[in-house]
């Protein structure tokens, strides 16, 4: 279920219960300080430094704790930025929950249920929650930690008592997971990677901002993003992508918190959005353009 939220409002939605969630004010002030400066490499040493000048150049003067990734295996380029800063997932660890149950089945070599298949298109392309919550609650923290094992996501912690939405994640464990669904490898079996992707790629349009932004049209999209408010570090607003077209293949992260509004850190993200896409692929082609009103589904969390 989603829930529109204006841009004059600012709200925390807290978890009582069995899902209950209860409406707070929330007031922010993004923090003031020196523009970060991403660190950034490629085989084609003027890309590199392309990409670290308009990435800077799109984080100044913007408030808020901003962490980026990037990759693109066509250039061997990488950009980071805080890639160990740890975040509040919000939705964006339903990715990691289908890549669980995906990896699961797969050690037994079963097809996902009905059942199953239902929840995680819910999960992914509206973002459900409670969708999520009884995949969340099937597989068990313990598969969880499993597959952040079996891929190398060191620095990701399942949220605790069932708060998925509280679980910690980094830019570096999300580049991991994005490669993982991209190219081939032994955690991850073909047909799941290519299940994952066809979820990220079907997003309702409410839920297809961030990292999107600015993607050529030659370039097919692939998304997940969450948004959550607490009485600490204000909104936490995130985008994962993988992009892939135009003869490039590259996946890129923001995480964000410390943003006054959430529409405050959607504009961050599609601001270094742009200038990675823009970088990589110059053309006159058509430009993906998100939702004016952009949208994702509150997870349930503790009261703070």
């Amino acid at each position: 279920m989603t829930h529109r939220i204006s841009r004059r409002t600012r709200v925390f939605c807290a978890g009582l219960g069995a899902g209950v969630l209860v409406p707070l004010t929330v007031a922010v002030t993004p923090a003031t300080a020196a523009t970060p400066q991403a660190t950034c490499t490629s085989a084609q040493p003027a890309l590199a430094t392309k990409l670290q000048k308009d990435i800077t150049t799109a984080l100044a003067n913007r408030g808020g704790t901003v962490a980026v990734g990037l990759h693109d295996r066509s250039t061997g380029t990488t950009c980071t930025l805080r890639p160990t800063q740890a975040y509040d997932s919000a939705s964006v660890v339903k990715v990691a929950v289908l890549a669980t149950l995906l990896w699961d089945a797969k050690k037994t070599n079963r097809f996902l249920t009905q059942r199953e298949s239902d929840l995680a298109t819910a999960m992914i392309t509206k973002s459900d929650n409670a969708a999520t919550t009884k995949l969340w609650n099937q597989l068990g923290t313990t598969k969880v930690k499993g597959f952040l094992a079996a891929a190398g996501m060191t620095r990701t912690k399942p949220g605790a008592n069932g708060y998925w939405g509280l679980t910690q994640i980094t830019v570096q464990d999300e580049q991991k997971l994005l490669a993982l669904l991209t190219a081939r490898n032994t955690v991850l079996s073909d047909n799941s990677r290519a299940y994952v992707l066809k979820l990220m790629g079907k997003v309702v349009s409410s839920q297809r901002w961030g990292t999107p932004a600015g993607a050529p049209s030659s370039v097919a999209v692939h998304v997940k993003n969450g948004w959550l408010s607490r009485s600490t570090h204000g909104w936490r607003v995130h985008s994962v992508g993988t992009f892939k077209g135009a003869g490039h293949d590259y996946t890129i992260s923001v995480l964000t918190h410390g943003n006054s509004t959430m529409n405050y850190g959607v504009t961050t993200i599609q601001a270094v959005a742009k200038a990675i896409h823009k970088d990589l692929v110059p053309t006159r082609a058509k430009r993906y353009t998100p939702t004016t009103d952009p949208q994702e589904a509150f997870p349930a969390v503790p009261t703070s």
